[in-house]
């Protein structure tokens, strides 16, 4: 990839009258070729970001650049990128050869060229044999392959993608998740990627930009916000099963919540919370069933085949942390089903056939070095006091 970006977002707010930021000084650089998915809860301001970039909607403050071009004030039509639409756009009454074709045909190429383009298009989209149809005799999924084809045929700058899978059902969602990662290592066009699809983003983004209320919360690759989330919300939105959630407190070099007490490791970022409340995050793969541990009894079991999802009620309050309720952007009680149920509970990811049922009484074990930790008022993570000092990269 070049070091140049292939996008540069500086400082940019979209602000609509009498209303808050809809998106709120957001800087972010998407690298030449890299494919970067912008993330987040329904009206966190991804879309309006990207429609910032495309120029269909304009900005209150900041600069938007593709490549060295200042784009911050130019039509849409000189921005040299082209959009896939979740709908997909594409005219009922024209056939596949001429939605694929209508933007060269409006830049004036010639038909020679037109065909030619449109012609490879739909080999590498496997469109060859539909190029005569109309839309409305087409699956979801080929429509949406002529919307990313009609893109691909004009050879942007850049690919602007506002939750182009969104219609599809899930398995033809995965099918042609696959195909998106192939076609973009194939083309190796800069993209920006719109979902709210938290799986989605991390199975697809080279690197991941989670947004919140317009700001923008963390950007990094998926494995980093997997295992190194910023804040609360970033720990809750990634991750499926989500991760578990207890306030904890720190005291002697143990953590404990509960009737558990577990033993920090000399470099775990939890010692940062000594003295203060802090809410304990465990991932669901990071525990396991074991014949000694956090004593709990299972209250469901979800056997999916392939693994089985097993909730364990244990003996700890029920977060109730103002941090955490910001954090999932609900009010505290609106996680709980059953009133009298106060416990909080774990939910562990076990082998598919593993030997357990509702009532069972079992025991939890935890791996102190996979813990994460967050300040219970702010939300934001605990860092080890080495990271702590360390100094943040630009």
């Amino acid at each position: 990839m070049s070091d140049t970006p292939g996008i540069r977002i500086e400082h940019v707010t979209k602000s609509y009258k009498n209303g808050p930021f809809a998106v709120d000084d957001v800087s972010l650089d998407v690298r030449d070729g890299e494919f970067m998915v912008l993330v987040g809860p329904s009206g966190c301001g991804k879309s309006t970001l990207l429609k910032l970039i495309a120029g269909i909607e304009e900005t209150t403050a900041g600069r938007i650049y593709i490549g060295e071009r200042d784009v911050t004030l130019l039509d849409p039509r000189k921005r040299d990128i082209a959009m896939v639409f979740q709908n997909y756009a594409l005219y009922p009454h024209l056939s596949v050869r001429a939605n694929l074709g209508f933007g060269l045909k409006l830049r004036k190429a010639s038909k020679a060229e037109i065909a030619s383009r449109v012609d490879e298009v739909a080999r590498i989209l496997g469109l060859e044999e539909m190029l005569e149809r109309k839309p409305g005799e087409l699956s979801g999924g080929q429509r949406q392959r002529v919307a990313m084809g009609r893109a691909i045929v004009r050879e942007p700058a850049a690919f602007l993608m506002d939750e182009p899978l969104s219609n599809l059902d899930a398995k033809l969602r995965v099918s042609m998740r696959a195909q998106l990662s192939r076609l973009h290592e194939r083309l190796g066009v800069t993209t920006v990627y719109v979902t709210h699809d938290q799986v989605e983003a991390m199975t697809l983004g080279q690197r991941v930009a989670v947004m919140r209320a317009g700001v923008l919360q963390q950007c990094d690759t998926p494995d980093q916000l997997f295992d190194h989330p910023a804040n609360l919300f970033v720990a809750a939105f990634i991750g499926s099963p989500a991760m578990n959630l207890v306030e904890a407190g720190v005291e002697d070099g143990e953590a404990r919540f509960g009737t558990a007490v577990m033993g920090l490791p000399e470099d775990s970022p939890l010692r940062a919370g000594a003295g203060r409340r802090i809410v304990l995050g465990l991932r669901p793969h990071d525990i396991k069933l074991a014949d000694a541990g956090i004593a709990g009894v299972v209250q469901v079991v979800e056997r999916l085949g392939t693994e089985t999802h097993v909730v364990v009620g244990i003996d700890a309050p029920r977060l109730r942390s103002r941090a955490l309720a910001d954090a999932v952007e609900s009010a505290p009680d609106d996680d709980i089903l059953l009133a009298e149920d106060d416990r909080a509970s774990f939910t562990v990811v076990a082998e598919a056939r593993v030997p357990v049922d509702v009532g069972d009484r079992v025991a939890l074990a935890v791996n102190p070095a996979r813990l994460h930790g967050f300040d219970a008022e702010t939300g934001e993570a605990l860092r080890a006091p080495a990271e702590a000092r360390a100094p943040v990269a630009a």
